[in-house]
């Protein structure tokens, strides 16, 4: 089954010969740097392999939150939330975005007082969070059937849609005077004396002096070509879409069993809160790195060996620029969603939301999440080859928090002063010595 239905962006033909910066990936985080960059007066090229915000930007649970985001997170997260804000009028263009705020539902007394202990890190940020008890929930979720001890809720969190924000995004860069390449994969960076100075695209080389890589789940492999090493694996979540319901919670839900948010079309989207992890070649090369995030999360985790290890393993990691790449034999991460994870998903929901019961399935698709060991991402330059720039391992937070990335990534390239402390996200906390943990390790 085809993914979701993406807003179409018809890239521009015309190859520029030289430009300021070459942003590598098309999802909502290389649109957002694209524009910040061409905002800041950068000559900016834009290269997607695809088209825009066709893998995991267009295929994520579109949720806008700060709440329950690890620590480390949570400044560049309320940063978002005020651009989120107004970033419908900043692009010209409709991305469905609510202010309808989130619900995190706790099982146990234990989850509660974790809930309830983690409001402490929103401290002088003037956004409201607060614990519920079930009678306060029942009458914020009229109609449910949530059996729990209790929520989290955070009404300034929110909602927008997926399949319309990167490729608004995108224009709104093209129209700050940046270029937009899609069906363009960038084959590898150009050095000159060890620093940037152009990409090879599958269309032809474009003069550079920074880069900035958005290439999701693509980016380790991308890295590898240039000797760099990215602790990075993969992680499959399957969604759907169901038909239009009335009366149905107005916001987001998180539960045991699954998760759901209320569409622009007045159906929802719905998904399990299990993920299935392929077991791959890179698996067993970062399985040391990534033990403290499988220990931790191994609930919410399926393993699976199958195809997709035959499927990685067949992918080279080394080819010259001047024959085609990985990335033009596989246009769009596309995996096959899990039937049973949808049906047991919308049953749950049901349970919880009787309103459901009139809904039915009208689509399901599944995406690639790139994960790192510490579930943040990397925002970063690399010191080790001089103008180059990552922006990736969003770990499954990457839609909500991806306009303020892509202005700290603007501040980096420029040498401004950062929106945010960027230090908790440098490419080196990998290689440094440094300890990497986990929230709540």
């Amino acid at each position: 089954m085809p993914g979701p239905f993406v807003v179409p962006v018809h890239g521009d033909i015309e190859l520029p010969k030289d430009v300021d910066c070459v942003v590598i990936g098309g999802g909502i985080v290389g649109a957002s740097s694209a524009l910040e960059l061409a905002e800041s007066g950068l000559r900016v090229a834009l290269c997607e392999k695809g088209g825009i915000g066709q893998e995991q930007s267009s295929r994520n649970w579109g949720w806008l939150r700060i709440s329950r985001r690890d620590p480390r997170e949570i400044p560049l997260m309320a940063e978002a939330l005020r651009i989120w804000a107004s970033l419908s009028t900043r692009t010209g263009r409709d991305i469905g975005y609510t202010r309808a705020g989130i619900v995190f539902t706790c099982t146990n007394d234990k989850e509660y007082e974790q809930y309830a202990s983690w409001g402490r890190h929103l401290e002088g940020y003037q956004i409201e969070s607060r614990m519920i008890r079930p009678t306060q929930l029942r009458d914020l979720l009229p109609g449910s059937n949530l059996d729990v001890k209790g929520a989290l809720y955070t009404p300034a969190d929110g909602r927008a849609e997926p399949q319309k924000a990167a490729p608004a995004i995108a224009e709104a860069a093209r129209e700050r005077g940046a270029t937009i390449l899609t069906e363009c994969a960038v084959r590898g960076v150009e050095t000159t004396n060890g620093a940037v100075s152009g990409v090879v695209t599958e269309r032809g080389f474009i003069a550079c002096r920074a880069v900035v890589l958005a290439g999701g789940a693509w980016s380790n492999l991308f890295c590898g070509r240039l000797g760099l090493d990215l602790p990075q694996l993969n992680v499959m979540s399957t969604v759907l879409r169901t038909t239009s319901v009335d009366n149905g919670p107005e916001e987001a839900v998180w539960a045991s069993n699954f998760a759901l948010r209320k569409r622009q079309d007045g159906g929802y989207t719905l998904a399990s809160t299990t993920s299935v992890v392929d077991i791959v070649p890179n698996s067993f090369r970062y399985a040391r790195d990534f033990l403290p995030a499988l220990w931790m999360g191994w609930r919410s985790l399926n393993f699976r060996l199958g195809g997709r290890f035959v499927e990685e393993a067949r992918v080279p990691t080394r080819w010259t620029m001047d024959e085609a790449s990985p990335f033009e034999y596989c246009r769009v991460l596309d995996p096959k969603p899990s039937k049973k994870s949808c049906e047991v998903a919308l049953l749950n929901a049901r349970k919880a939301f009787p309103v459901l019961d009139k809904a039915e399935i009208a689509q399901r698709w599944a995406g690639y999440i790139d994960v790192t060991p510490d579930a943040i991402p990397v925002i970063s330059a690399v010191d080790a080859v001089p103008g180059f720039h990552v922006a990736t391992g969003f770990s499954g937070h990457g839609f909500g928090i991806a306009p303020a990335a892509g202005k700290l990534m603007a501040d980096i390239v420029t040498g401004r002063s950062p929106i945010v402390d960027p230090t908790n996200f440098r490419w080196s906390r990998f290689s440094d010595g440094s300890k990497v943990t986990l929230m709540g390790a």
